[in-house]
């Protein structure tokens, strides 16, 4: 028995081995259906939605403003200045996931630096869309501190 399991064990480790990332084509890139560098610059939310169930805020359409400065790397900072309430910035890293030939728009946010959430989007050179289902951003709905998981809508233009 001692022996059957030894052989077991040196067929698992090889299997491991034998197998490898270039299997698949999935993970983040930087070149998708266009470069991420081409996002870097200044840009100024016309549309800054945060929605959970019913409930649904446009930081902008309420007189807000929303910035975001983007770096050649991808790198960027997010300001977010509602009426009545403090600014707060976010930040994180712009990607693509490859998944089965496919590309979709891919933020990792540095508060959850080893996850990254995909995002459907358009961009045309000047401006910017990114809209995220179920938990894909989070927003203090009732200005208690806490923040909650929602779905978010932004459209960008350059400044």
């Amino acid at each position: 028995m001692k022996k059957f399991c030894y052989i077991f064990l040196i067929a698992l480790v090889s299997l491991n081995f034998g197998c490898n990332k270039d299997d698949d084509d999935d993970g983040l890139t930087k070149d998708g259906p266009f470069a991420i560098s081409e996002l870097s610059g200044n840009w100024e939310a016309t549309k800054a939605q945060f929605s959970v169930n019913t409930t649904s805020v446009d930081v902008v359409e309420d007189g807000g403003t929303v910035s975001m400065i983007v770096q050649s790397s991808g790198r960027f900072t997010l300001t977010i200045n509602p009426v009545g309430r403090s600014a707060y910035t976010v930040s994180g890293e712009l990607f693509w996931e490859e998944w089965q030939g496919s590309y979709y728009f891919a933020i990792v946010w540095d508060d959850e630096p080893n996850d990254w959430d995909t995002y459907g989007h358009t961009y045309d050179g000047t401006t910017l869309t990114f809209n995220g289902g179920t938990d894909s951003g989070e927003y203090d709905f009732d200005n208690d501190g806490d923040f909650e998981s929602c779905s978010i809508h932004f459209i960008f233009v350059r400044s």
